[in-house]
């Protein structure tokens, strides 16, 4: 009989039989990994599980700490939930709204669910995961898919596949039923027992489930109200646009309506930065205003914009990096790694920056610093500031949710806002625009204008800076006093004309190919939409120039 080597990820080696499925193969190594293998790579290259191997072949297994598992992770689980609620509910539809943090947030239709409902809805998702369900993939003809989703009454799905260039779409089935979510499969349901679900009322419940930021474990769920109740209003307004679904956004453009659309999108943003100043202006105590969110969530133009906003109220805004608060390298701390780390707290010399916010709130000048990001330098400026009686400080930076920040100043001084960019638009009723892709876009786009970074030096740093933000961002988003979502819903078609012959630039060669060719997956069902439409002082322009 025909043998075949297989090298596993410790270097190891082991004989099997010609067409051994790949599934097979995992088995013998998963006494050795940490967690559940989910999927595997030959040459770089995910292979489905069920693939019969013929040939010598190292292998690298994908498990929930991995992007990729983790992917698959998600995609399969929000598909057991699906079945699950199918199978419990008759005439009942289930979406998937959003990421929330530590999870997704889905909404159940024509049921009126109760805690017992959602007991139910895991019971039935632990039995399909104990019984092994197989989940299977077939491609199918563009023209059947289309015809499946419009008998199924998901016409958005089928005006997104119309609307791309595919001639096959990729499904999955498990149990009876079909669907797809962007990403790869398990090759059954064995592997995904790890999950809780929260439910938040009004047919709305968080599915939790791990990832490699919990250490493979499942997190304990942190409700962030004002982040729900900010998607609700713009996914709400989008429902009065008519532009609920990709489909209707390519429309719009189709249509010779985008212009517009993207005015409406502007006013609405302008208006919710109208609405925080105003809510600063009526609160007379506050004089330092703390704008902080995770990375190309658009710090800069949202606090120039909120400056002009309030400057129309009467006020004379004062800007301070706390970037320029950076300590000099030789007295900074290292992480874990030996490396500086510039995302920690510790490395803001917080107790200069409390004086001079002190000394400032007292009626004194003071000279501001600034930082020297070439020569790891901070330098005192030659000008000084002082505060008047109409002064506000507007302070931009990672940390300013983080009380730690300005332990020196009263709270009833301090007004907290958190930036997030989300899209409330859904790519279909089962699938939406990813936050974290959404901003990883406009940071390849801005690094490689700005500073010359390759795709692959971008995607390279993405893993620490979101570790970072996990670690010290997201931790504080409780303590903010209002959410503001920088994000518009046509966005993705701008960057899309930037940024996808950026990803084609990396070569097979790269580690993040891969990725690359996921982002451009990503893409395709976006119409690209002219920077000519974009406004000089748009948010966008942060990124596109």
């Amino acid at each position: 009989m025909q043998e075949i080597i297989i090298t596993f990820p410790d270097g190891t080696k082991k004989k099997y039989p010609y067409q051994t499925p790949l599934y097979k193969v995992a088995e013998d190594y998963q006494p050795k990994m940490k967690h559940n293998i989910l999927g595997a790579k030959i040459d770089g290259e995910i292979i489905p599980m069920q693939t019969s191997l013929t040939k010598d072949a190292t292998i690298t297994f994908l498990d929930v700490l991995n992007p990729y598992g983790y992917r698959m992770y998600q995609a399969a689980l929000k598909f057991i939930f699906e079945v699950a609620v199918k199978e419990t509910y008759k005439n009942v539809d289930v979406h998937f709204l959003h990421s929330v943090p530590k999870g997704i947030m889905c909404e159940i239709e024509g049921l009126n669910i109760q805690n017992e409902d959602v007991n139910k809805i895991k019971e039935a998702m632990s039995k399909i995961i104990h019984h092994e369900e197989k989940i299977t993939k077939y491609n199918v003809e563009k023209k059947d898919a289309i015809h499946y989703f419009e008998k199924h009454q998901q016409h958005e799905k089928a005006k997104n596949i119309h609307n791309t260039n595919n001639d096959i779409v990729s499904f999955y089935k498990l149990k009876t039923y079909y669907n797809y979510f962007y990403s790869d499969m398990p090759y059954n349901t064995k592997n995904i027992n790890k999950f809780d679900l929260k439910f938040l009322g009004n047919n709305r419940i968080v599915l939790v489930y791990p990832s490699s930021r919990t250490e493979g474990l499942v997190p304990e769920y942190v409700h962030y109200e004002k982040i729900i109740e900010t998607f609700f209003e713009g996914q709400n307004w989008l429902k009065k646009m008519r532009t609920t679904y990709l489909s209707d956004l390519n429309e719009e453009i189709s249509n010779n309506t985008i212009k517009e659309f993207i005015g409406s999108c502007e006013l609405i943003f302008n208006e919710s930065i109208a609405t925080v100043a105003k809510n600063i202006s009526q609160k007379k105590e506050i004089k330092i205003v703390l704008i902080s969110g995770p990375s190309s969530t658009g710090k800069t133009t949202t606090t120039q914009r909120l400056a002009s906003y309030l400057k129309a109220l009467g006020y004379a805004t004062i800007p301070i990096s706390v970037d320029d608060y950076y300590k000099e390298q030789e007295e900074m701390t290292k992480n874990e790694f030996g490396e500086y780390d510039y995302e920690s707290l510790t490395a803001i010399d917080t107790d200069m920056f409390n004086q001079d916010l002190t000394d400032l709130l007292e009626g004194k000048s003071v000279h501001l610093p600034t930082f020297d990001f070439i020569m790891k330098k901070r330098n005192r400026r030659s000008n000084e500031v002082q505060m008047q009686e109409n002064s506000l400080l507007l302070i931009e930076g990672l940390h300013g949710l983080n009380e730690e920040l300005t332990n020196a100043i009263p709270e009833k001084n301090k007004y907290k806002i958190y930036l997030s960019p989300f899209i409330p638009l859904g790519i279909d009723r089962h699938n939406y625009v990813s936050t974290v892709d959404l901003r990883l876009l406009r940071r390849i786009v801005r690094d490689n204008r700005t500073r010359g970074t390759s795709v692959s030096k971008t995607i390279e740093l993405w893993q620490s800076v979101r570790v970072g933000e996990e670690k010290y961002i997201f931790p504080f988003i409780h303590q903010a006093d209002c959410i503001i979502n920088t994000a518009y819903a046509f966005e993705v078609g701008v960057l899309k004309v930037f940024v996808e012959p950026l990803l084609y630039s990396v070569g097979m060669d790269s580690p993040y190919y891969e990725e690359a060719r996921r982002l451009i997956d990503s893409l395709r069902g976006f119409f690209p939409i002219p920077s000519e439409y974009i406004s000089k002082d748009s948010i966008l322009r942060e990124f596109i120039g």
